[in-house]
């Protein structure tokens, strides 16, 4: 009796045993695709203490079961060229990036929302109140120009340029990635080739990239990624192009292909350059655009000024034809006026005018096109915010198979999942770039192989931007994953309804937490700051 008594109570404690959770998470009999490009594999996944902690067999339970019977589990997507740094403090779920399986995003291209002695407050407060996703920042050149040039376009002077240096240097020893431009918007469009390299020595000093919005994007973008090139070249740092495309019509099929050349010979010769894109044949950004460069000189309220005067108004216009030194023509790019779409007016009394093309638009004010476009920018409450119709399907497939492309997005994270990003530009790659890749260019037209499509968003971007320990399902690596199932993934974001979340997507992980459980957010935020290389040197 006693030894039955004994046998009985050793095999529950065994049961017990067996029943406790081992893992936080297991994921159990997915396709898995390690990042690497690899094929993938029948295998469970297992999580523990935020890092994958066994791939094969497993025979111990997690706390969480997740059954992805079918589904392919993949490393979680990177965004090489995110929005997000403003508005994270304000809501860190990010609900919008995450539901397209983004788990870290690289933002600034127009640098970083605090200036850069502010940089280690901005992050240790996201720190604080807690962001769902991981993120990183660049600093943006012109952040240290109007520090200390203001809106002035002229050279700085040697003292003037070495306060640039310091500011930089404090950005990178804060956890900045590098150094950021957008050469085609004034005040970053004054800066000449010689003052980039300068300050950009300042950040390769700590192991920075240079991340450029290249000087122009249409005829001439053969030779502005040359500059780009020149640039990281003479600092001595890797070089970052931001939304590579060829935005000119006449160009189409040729301006990629030269493009792509340009990169691969300098590669060659051992420039550690490579790009990004999105995956739609519109871009987005501001009206202002479209007004040449020396009307912004000396800010917004000068730029009214000067808007307010016929006579500008008609020099303005003749430029917008004829082209303007400085100044690249995105009006051209989207083949005139017909291919710009007013997206958010910023004022009320304009918000009609949203989805209509200016050609349209003007018709009904019965003006110009370029007046209307003039008129739009003076009434905005905030920055007029614009689609334009530019680039060709199959330059987007060119730069896809390219092997040093990964995939940015171009949009932030919303304060409100079914609202505009942090941009305020309504436009689809804010909720559907990263499917896409793979329903409209794996599934549909196979340009590239899904494990090719998978590498573009994981391994290929973590080496890249040194992303410590991500990009791989790999033991010891932190558990950023993504279940998705491959007949069902499509993104339904559209230019008309730009804010439709993807089908397809049912659970994302960050740093081990589940924080997309079958498509919806669980409120978790495990997201961690990502820091930049010279914050380790400094720190």
């Amino acid at each position: 009796m006693i030894a039955a008594r004994f046998w009985i109570a050793l095999l529950l404690v065994f049961s017990a045993r067996a029943q406790t959770p081992v893992y936080d998470v297991v994921i159990r009999g997915g396709r898995v695709l390690d990042g690497a490009g690899s094929p993938w594999i029948l295998a469970d996944v297992a999580i523990r203490d935020g890092h994958f902690a066994k791939i094969g067999f497993i025979e111990g339970r997690g706390r969480i079961e997740i059954d992805a019977k079918g589904k392919y589990v993949s490393p979680g997507w990177i965004d090489a060229m995110d929005q997000s740094g403003g508005v994270l403090p304000l809501n860190g779920l990010a609900e919008n990036k995450l539901r397209m399986g983004v788990t870290s995003a690289i933002g600034g291209e127009g640098g970083t929302p605090v200036p850069a002695d502010k940089i280690t407050a901005y992050f240790a407060e996201l720190e604080k109140k807690g962001i769902s996703i991981n993120f990183g920042t660049y600093f943006s050149e012109t952040q240290a120009r109007v520090a200390v040039l203001g809106y002035d376009p002229r050279k700085p002077n040697p003292e003037e340029l070495a306060r640039m240096r310091e500011i930089m240097e404090t950005a990178m020893k804060a956890g900045a990635f590098g150094m950021t431009t957008v050469l085609i918007y004034p005040p970053s469009s004054y800066a000449t080739t010689e003052e980039l390299i300068e300050v950009a020595k300042a950040a390769a000093k700590y192991g920075g990239l240079y991340a450029s919005h290249i000087r122009g994007e249409g005829r001439e973008v053969v030779e502005s990624i040359d500059e780009a090139i020149t640039i990281g070249e003479r600092a001595g740092m890797p070089v970052e192009i931001f939304h590579l495309k060829a935005a000119y019509q006449p160009g189409w099929g040729t301006l990629m292909r030269e493009a792509g050349k340009h990169v691969e010979q300098a590669r060659q010769r051992g420039v550690d350059v490579a790009a990004d894109l999105y995956l739609y044949t519109a871009g987005g950004t501001g009206l202002e655009a479209a007004i040449p460069s020396w009307a912004h000189e000396g800010g917004r309220k000068v730029l009214l000024e000067r808007l307010a005067d016929p006579q500008v108004r008609a020099r303005l216009k003749q430029e917008i034809k004829t082209g303007s030194p400085g100044w690249w023509n995105i009006v051209e790019a989207a083949g005139g006026w017909d291919g710009v779409v007013l997206a958010n007016a910023q004022n009320p009394e304009n918000a009609r005018f949203a989805g209509k093309n200016l050609t349209e638009i003007a018709k009904e004010w019965n003006k110009e096109p370029a007046d209307a476009a003039f008129d739009l920018v003076a009434q905005g409450r905030g920055r007029v915010m614009a689609i334009y119709h530019m680039m060709s399907e199959q330059d987007i497939e060119t730069a896809l198979r390219f092997p040093w492309t990964s995939i940015g997005s171009d949009s932030g994270a919303s304060a409100e999942f079914g609202a505009n990003d942090a941009t305020g530009l309504p436009h689809p790659r804010a909720y559907g770039n990263f499917p896409r890749l793979i329903s409209r260019y794996v599934r549909e037209r196979k340009v590239l192989t899904l494990e090719e499509a998978i590498r573009k968003m994981t391994s290929w971007p973590a080496t890249r931007f040194r992303l410590d320990h991500r990009g791989s399902i790999k033991e010891g690596l932190w558990a950023d994953a993504v279940v998705f199932d491959l007949d069902h993934l499509q993104d339904r974001a559209t230019y008309s309804e730009p804010m439709l979340a993807p089908d397809g997507i049912d659970y994302v992980l960050v740093n081990g937490q589940v924080v997309i459980d079958r498509g919806k957010h669980t409120g978790a935020r495990p997201g961690k700051v990502l820091y930049g290389p010279g914050y380790k040197s400094a720190n």
